[in-house]
């Protein structure tokens, strides 16, 4: 079994190095590369996920459809398409990139640090999930409105990424245009 890696960032984004994931967040977390996916079904529901309790950052929280890291050299959207299909046994049809510099810093209530340079996708599937237990506790499908207007108002408890993503997107997000991936950080960017 290989140990899945992680991409290490200096502050303006570019690669400085790789890490093991099972060791890279703890309590003082480097910056590293990451993205988060909004999955959406035809009749325009978000697929919300609840990261399986075990899971040793940030356990049994509610958050948006999918999160993962690249692996080095990965390009983007293939490790949010191979993560997608890992935790969530799901096929993502149309991908668009919303936020290509996401950025966020998060403290768990254990102290576990998330330090993440982290572009946002959107996506469309087909289908409910067959989630992998060890990463998914839980899922629905919400009507984006309701979701965005719970997570905004406060109304709904989600992890603090998501919060902020969802108060950055566009209030349409799967009608928005693309951002322009000449904006992603340069450890991101297409080689």
């Amino acid at each position: 079994m290989t140990t899945e890696q992680v991409v290490l960032l200096d502050e303006d984004g570019n690669a400085i190095g790789t890490a093991d994931k099972a060791t890279v967040h703890g309590k003082d977390t480097p910056l590293h590369l990451a993205f988060s996916c909004y999955v959406f079904d035809d009749a325009g529901r978000l697929l919300v996920t609840q990261r399986a309790v075990a899971k040793p950052t940030f356990g049994g929280v509610w958050t948006n459809t999918c999160c993962g890291h690249p692996a080095p050299g990965e390009p983007l959207a293939d490790a949010v398409r191979r993560r997608v299909g890992q935790e969530l046994g799901l096929h993502l049809d149309r991908m668009t990139l919303l936020l290509p510099r996401f950025r966020y810093r998060a403290v768990g209530d254990d102290g576990t640090v998330e330090y993440e340079l982290c572009p946002v996708f959107t996506a469309t599937a087909s289908g409910d999930p067959q989630p992998d237990p060890a990463e998914v506790e839980a899922w629905e499908w919400v009507p984006w409105t309701q979701f965005r207007d719970d997570v905004v108002s406060g109304r709904r408890e989600v992890s603090l990424w998501c919060r902020e993503q969802v108060a950055a997107l566009p209030e349409d997000p799967v009608s928005a245009p693309a951002a322009d991936p000449a904006e992603l950080p340069p450890a991101a960017l297409p080689r």
